[in-house]
């Protein structure tokens, strides 16, 4: 594996562009507003864990878009950094709010294991959207609402898409072929 031609102030802004994604709700906001559900409670969890499922999902595109290129160690560890001290401050001003200790890092890290788990045990399944979609709807607690089976494929596809897209170019300024064709 060769080196990274890319320079750190390169890696850095892409590391910021892809987290600033991550945190976006514009998507999150929109498949809200599409999917119909009997509670506010209910459509609070809902939102949660599609925001939880769409950071995890730019981490995993990071690691699968960039499978053999040197520059998916480094974006993937500044990425996931990056998302660490976020929960950090997120876990510490919640913490204050409500009284209670709060491992926001940690929660993402649960449901990444568990979609990792549920896509190891799914060896046969072509396509992880059919995977993701499902455990999505159980972490909702909705695991027979076809909607919510939905709502979570439609994330994590969309999220894979707009990294990859995002990447190609990163490739090609680091002399790579472009991700489209090596994921092929």
């Amino acid at each position: 594996m060769k080196a990274p031609q890319l320079s750190t102030a390169e890696i850095n802004q892409a590391v910021d562009d892809l987290f600033n994604f991550a945190f976006d709700r514009e998507d999150v906001k929109w498949l809200m507003a599409n999917l119909v559900t009997e509670s506010e409670a209910i459509r609070a969890g809902i939102e949660h864990e599609l925001q939880l499922l769409k950071i995890i999902s730019v981490g995993w595109s990071i690691s699968y878009c960039l499978a053999d290129s040197p520059i998916k160690k480094p974006l993937a560890e500044h990425y996931w950094r990056a998302v660490y001290t976020f929960s950090q401050t997120l876990s510490q001003t919640a913490g204050l709010m409500i009284g209670q200790d709060i491992d926001y890092f940690q929660t993402v890290r649960k449901r990444l294991d568990m979609y990792v788990m549920a896509l190891n045990e799914k060896t046969t399944v072509k396509e992880p959207a059919m995977v993701i979609g499902p455990e999505f709807a159980k972490m909702c607690k909705k695991d027979d609402e076809i909607f919510i089976i939905m709502a979570g494929s439609k994330m994590f596809v969309s999220t894979i898409a707009r990294v990859k897209t995002f990447l190609e170019p990163l490739l090609l300024n680091n002399g790579e072929e472009p991700a489209t064709q090596r994921l092929q």
